[in-house]
């Protein structure tokens, strides 16, 4: 029954060759702009997320301020410092919190042979902080522990000041000086593709181990304390619990959130969503736009085709054809057309996207010219799929009407159609 009814929709198509490939031109223009458009949205998407999440995927940045409160007579406005007292109590009493460390900061400078870079933020971390912070060596290898236990004199290099200092030179093993104090280099990152920061850039950082960093500056006190949840989804639960424990240990109120100000990932997230799937269901419904223009013009041509067919519509009905046998007709020639002009539509689009290749977004802006914050117009089986389930929907809407029509007309009037 269904190989028929597409032998004869296939016949009823090559009646007129000219009038199907126009009105098949509509479907192919509009399915090739829906697929590149899902295209074109899902690597912006992909290129704002990896920014974000290049910052860490589950990262918050503590940073001490002042009470608010006045708890068991304490003064409120009392000063909150970030001591490794208040890292080992986190340990201690936050079942929620992976990791913590302090980050301590200063500009002293960077120097190499006689290259210099003074605004370099050179930063006292611990050894868990490059998982925290994504921190992903391109050559070499980041910080250990036992380069924090024995005060060891190396640095990693961010992406930018390892070119502004070596340039296409291997830096790996080589000295630099930091205040006056030398340094080995034991890794660097590549540019970092990153949407937010603190203190500075990821690709205008060094980091040193924090115990290294009290031979340069007093680092008894932390400009900040990092820590990472067990779990994305704990984050706001870690975030109490770490304000609690800081509370207890430096007698304020832990519920006092203005003691500690803390920046979290997870609370941006639902931004990011927001703009990003904003973004892809704008540029689908845009292309999906473009596909029912092509669809309006496959309607018209098979109302045509209706009334051109009165008389056969009449003699079928008259041999005994139901009028879902003559609605599913026309409904099975509107969907041939356009799957054909999806076909069609898919392999230009293919075409397209690698002659097109990469589309500049982010790449000037952070002066990468890897490609990696560029739009990369691939088409993925998703994007497919997609597309074709826009197609579909079209096409049923589109044959809809003239398959109704051509069902609902009197066998006896349609005979003597003239």
């Amino acid at each position: 029954m269904l190989t028929e009814i597409i032998r004869e929709s296939w016949t009823a198509l090559k009646r007129n060759y000219t009038r199907s490939l126009l009105t098949m031109l509509g479907i192919v223009w509009g399915i090739a702009t829906v697929t590149l458009l899902i295209a074109y949205g899902s690597s912006f998407r992909q290129i704002l997320v990896n920014g974000f999440d290049a910052f860490g995927k589950s990262v918050v940045i503590c940073w001490p301020q002042q009470t608010s409160e006045q708890p068991g007579g304490q003064r409120a406005g009392k000063k909150v410092v970030l001591e490794q007292a208040d890292v080992d109590i986190v340990k201690e009493t936050a079942p929620l919190v992976k990791h913590v460390c302090l980050e301590t900061v200063r500009r002293p400078g960077i120097a190499y042979a006689n290259r210099m870079v003074g605004t370099a933020a050179i930063r006292g971390v611990c050894p868990e902080y490059g998982e925290m912070r994504n921190e992903v060596p391109a050559e070499g290898r980041w910080i250990n522990s036992a380069d924090q236990v024995e005060r060891r004199r190396v640095a990693f290099l961010g992406g930018r000041v390892r070119e502004q200092l070596f340039s296409g030179r291997p830096a790996i093993g080589e000295t630099v000086v930091i205040g006056g104090v030398r340094f080995e280099v034991i890794g660097v990152m590549a540019r970092k593709i990153q949407m937010s920061n603190y203190f500075s850039s990821d690709d205008e950082s060094v980091w040193i181990p924090y115990s290294a960093a009290g031979d340069l500056w007093n680092t008894r006190y932390a400009a900040v304390m990092v820590f990472a949840p067990i779990a994305p989804q704990f984050e706001k639960k870690a975030m109490d619990q770490v304000l609690a424990a800081i509370a207890t240990r430096q007698q304020f109120s832990p519920t006092d959130k203005k003691a500690i100000l803390m920046f979290g990932r997870d609370e941006f997230r639902p931004i990011i969503d927001g703009l990003t799937i904003g973004l892809q269901v704008l540029l689908t419904f845009v292309g999906t736009l473009t596909l029912g223009i092509g669809g309006v013009g496959v309607m018209n041509i098979m109302l045509v085709s209706v009334d051109e067919r009165i008389r056969e519509i009449g003699l079928r009905r008259a041999l005994g054809a139901k009028k879902w046998h003559i609605k599913l007709q026309f409904l099975a020639e509107t969907l041939l057309i356009m799957l054909l002009g999806g076909a069609i539509g898919v392999l230009l689009s293919y075409l397209i996207a690698a002659a097109v290749g990469t589309l500049p977004l982010m790449g000037p802006l952070f002066e990468d010219d890897s490609g990696k914050a560029d739009i990369h117009l691939k088409i993925s089986m998703l994007t497919v799929i997609l597309s074709t389930l826009v197609l579909m929907i079209v096409g049923v809407a589109s044959g809809l009407v003239p398959a109704l029509r051509a069902s609902k007309l009197d066998p006896v009037e349609a005979l003597r159609y003239e």
